[in-house]
């Protein structure tokens, strides 16, 4: 589908019975999971209407198609808007219409031209090879060189296409790998997770435009706006934590009231990613939000963590740290007491500044 000008964007909003209102709302959430200021809302709006929609390649190899199913569950926007109207998806073997030559000739056009997005999903196996995944005669690592080659940036979705995911756990007979350890030489941004968020395909995509760079990441490559937070300070069950209130066995008294499930395995503790805030399922509901704890899946390795072994809490927060949690059992009676109080808060506030400025300099991550 070519490109359309601004006038034809805003009739296919218009007849797809998206008002300018609407339309707005979309940048507005866009800017929120990207956590820019609401000031920048209209230079997206202008983004997403004006330019030049940008051509994108999509790779499968050692994979499930999970990520894929994710991207058709897509609600903000959906993926007919982000396919037809956000984005130029040239090449897909799963959504295209085209199939066999066609398909190929399509996609090699787009490789000759260069200037294209590069998604990939799934691991690359390159044991024997790479005998274990070959398409049309070339091995995923080739197919994989030959898309990098002219391509802008590489999105990598999945744990799988980020770290090797679960075609990588031991024993890893395909010697299956991520994309970044193939690739060098090309700006390479990971949204892992199993599958990954439709939503930060969006956000990761929608940020390119509008600033015409990928976002700044962590060590792993991954993009701070979506998993530059740990998923156990933002739960909504961290209370329950705090007040030493856990499931301990599927079912009991506390597993139906919603408390902590730590002791069931849970790897909020460890694992950085925006789950509890973006959600799923047009944001109804997440895994801890319905009953299972974390398993870890944005971060590397995380099939090896073992689903039902509980995480490492960071050494930086002494449990003396924890807020206590409960109703008031009376009233502060003058402000000197709230002075007593705002003096240990900023004791206990130190303590933890302390210990996160010891634990950065024991684990520091490199922004990019």
């Amino acid at each position: 589908m070519p490109n359309v000008s601004y006038d034809e964007f805003r009739e296919k909003l218009k007849s797809a019975g998206i008002s300018r209102r609407d339309f707005l709302k979309y940048c507005t959430m866009m800017a929120g999971v990207l956590a820019l200021e609401s000031t920048i809302v209209p230079r997206i709006a202008r983004a997403i209407e004006m330019d030049k929609r940008p051509p994108v390649i999509w790779l499968e190899f050692q994979d499930c198609a999970g990520c894929s199913e994710s991207l058709l569950r897509a609600s903000r926007p959906t993926v007919e808007t982000l396919i037809l109207d956000t984005l130029s998806l040239d090449y897909h073997e799963t959504l295209m219409a085209a199939a066999g030559h066609l398909a190929e000739e399509a996609k090699d056009k787009t490789l000759a031209a260069g200037n294209y997005l590069l998604v990939v999903e799934g691991a690359i196996p390159t044991g024997e090879n790479g005998a274990y995944c070959v398409v049309a005669g070339k091995s995923s690592v080739e197919q994989l060189r030959e898309a990098a080659k002219n391509a802008v940036a590489i999105i990598t979705v999945g744990n799988c296409a980020s770290f090797g995911g679960l075609p990588k756990a031991a024993p890893n007979p395909t010697g299956a790998v991520g994309v970044m350890d193939v690739i060098k030489d090309k700006p390479i941004i990971n949204l892992p997770g199993c599958p990954v968020n439709a939503v930060n395909i969006t956000a990761t995509i929608v940020h390119y435009l509008t600033f015409k760079r990928l976002p700044k990441t962590d060590s792993l490559k991954r993009p701070l706006f979506a998993y530059g937070f740990r998923i156990h300070d933002n739960c909504e069950r961290r209370a329950h934590f705090d007040r030493g209130e856990f499931v301990r066995m599927w079912g009991d008294k506390g597993h139906r009231n919603g408390w902590c499930l730590y002791h069931m395995g849970c790897k909020g503790p460890l694992t950085f990613a925006n789950c509890p805030k973006v959600r799923w399922n047009q944001g109804m509901n997440w895994p801890v939000g319905a009953g299972h704890g974390c398993v870890g899946c944005t971060e590397k390795d995380f099939w090896e963590l073992g689903v039902y072994h509980q995480a490492n809490i960071p050494e930086f927060i002494p449990p003396a740290t924890y807020p206590k949690i409960g109703r008031a059992k009376k009233e502060i009676p003058s402000s000197t007491d709230a002075i007593v109080g705002g003096l240990i808060g900023a004791a206990v506030g130190g303590a933890v500044v302390a210990g996160l400025t010891q634990n950065r300099k024991r684990n520091p991550e490199k922004q990019e």
